[in-house]
């Protein structure tokens, strides 16, 4: 065997606590061989994506530069729900045309190079453009990046459903985000450092151009995984298997409470803009406490992401629902916050710590509902699976989007009320969720 393939198989089983590399379950035998390289290859694409979303996130990078652009408010509003939704709603019509390929990782190559043209953009609007201009241009650019990403995310479950093992994939999942995690650390903590009290437009722009570059690289790494030919039936008109495939939401139980659920579970990402504008309001807005913000979030990843992973490989309904109670939780904590005046140093403790909370919580929602979906079919049908989910969800994120931002102009407590409610009744109703990680 080639020295490297025993490098792989060492680091493949450290990561995975694994005595034999070759366990698999639901992938063909010639995948099975190339189960250490193919794990590692798409851990590397993915952790340098992760790290990419960590720098561009329009949570906390792109809401600093907007305002620092001068773009009127309106656009902070729009680039949250428009990055999440624009990436789910086309993939019901997309898997129509995924289903005709055999192999199916180079889609997930062309999405990644355009997120990297996305994000370059918007290092170009930073550098040239200010005011409503601006605004207008990341928008547009944040709706490009949004539609590339849905590419990778439809293309990445099924490569990751055909290439490894199912008792690995909520691993996989883990160290992706915890890796992601450090380096984001690293990184916040050079913004931190260089950001000064008010930051920078040339500094943002630096940071958005590396973010770039990061996506260029994963589609480099993800082209070289051992992905071989699969299935092929189904295809056809995009609108035809639009509406056939829909009949899964009426048809299929499990499925259908699975999409239950995962609705229920969208405030664990869309609280966090909440978060973040009751700590903009007590701290600041400049780069020195973005970068704060951008190491809580990577540490939460960190140190919870692997954990979260592991124990979706056992029972990803668990982790699915246990991290929504948690965010239930900590939702109906920080309502109570508005309602106390806190002091300058506390308020420093107080909201980077919550975040922090928040960003595990939210760990666990991703990682426990990305496993079970992968899990919970085989073939062309988990294709069909995450296309109407995710084309469902982004419909839903528009919509819960418009509704709690109307209700945050209002008050702020009842937008974040509705979100953790939410989180409540989809943990109750988690239990009907049948096993599917064993």
């Amino acid at each position: 065997m080639p020295r490297h393939a025993d490098w792989t198989d060492h680091l493949y089983r450290s990561l995975t606590n694994e005595e034999d590399a070759r366990v698999c379950k639901a992938i063909s035998d010639d995948a099975c061989r190339e189960v250490p390289g193919n794990f590692l290859r798409q851990l590397g694409a993915q952790t340098f994506t992760g790290l990419g979303d960590r720098l561009a996130n329009p949570k906390t990078t792109l809401a600093w530069l907007l305002q620092a652009m001068g773009a009127p408010g309106l656009f902070l509003a729009l680039i949250v729900p428009l990055r999440e939704a624009g990436s789910l709603l086309p993939q019901l019509f997309i898997a129509g045309y995924l289903r005709q390929l055999a192999v199916r990782k180079w889609v997930w190559v062309v999405g990644s190079a355009l997120q990297a043209v996305a994000v370059a953009g918007y290092a170009l609007v930073a550098w040239t453009l200010e005011g409503t201009i601006a605004g207008l241009a990341i928008v547009g650019l944040v709706a490009l990046f949004s539609l590339a990403r849905g590419l990778c995310s439809i293309a990445s479950k099924d490569v990751l459903g055909k290439t490894i093992p199912k008792t690995r994939r909520g691993q996989l999942s883990g160290w992706k985000s915890s890796l992601s995690g450090v380096m984001a650390m690293g990184a916040g903590a050079m913004l931190l450092l260089t950001g000064g009290a008010d930051g920078s437009l040339h500094l943002y722009t630096l940071w958005l151009l590396v973010a770039a570059a990061l996506w260029l690289i994963a589609s480099i790494i993800y082209s070289t995984i051992a992905e071989f030919p699969g299935e092929t039936s189904g295809g056809g008109n995009a609108w035809t298997h639009a509406r056939q495939r829909l009949r899964l939401l009426v048809d299929d139980r499990p499925f259908r409470d699975f999409v239950t659920v995962r609705a229920l579970a969208i405030g664990s990402g869309l609280s966090a803009p909440f978060v973040v504008s009751l700590a903009h309001g007590e701290l600041g807005g400049g780069g020195w406490w973005l970068g704060v913000f951008i190491i809580v979030d990577g540490f939460a990843s960190m140190v919870s992401a692997p954990i979260w992973g592991r124990l979706a490989d056992r029972s990803s309904r668990t982790v699915l629902r246990t991290a929504m109670g948690v965010t239930a939780t900590l939702l109906a904590i920080t309502i109570g916050l508005t309602f106390i005046e806190l002091s300058a140093v506390v308020a420093q403790v107080v909201y980077p710590a919550l975040f922090f909370a928040l960003g595990i919580a939210h760990s666990g929602v991703r990682l426990g509902r990305k496993t079970y979906l992968v899990d919970m079919a085989e073939g062309d049908q988990r294709t069909d699976y995450v296309a109407v989910s995710n084309s469902v969800i982004g419909v839903l994120l528009l919509v819960a989007g418009t509704i709690t931002g109307a209700l945050s102009l209002l008050s702020l407590p009842l937008a974040l009320a509705v979100f953790a409610i939410c989180a409540l009744t989809g943990m109750l109703l988690g239990h009907r969720l049948p096993e599917v990680s064993a």
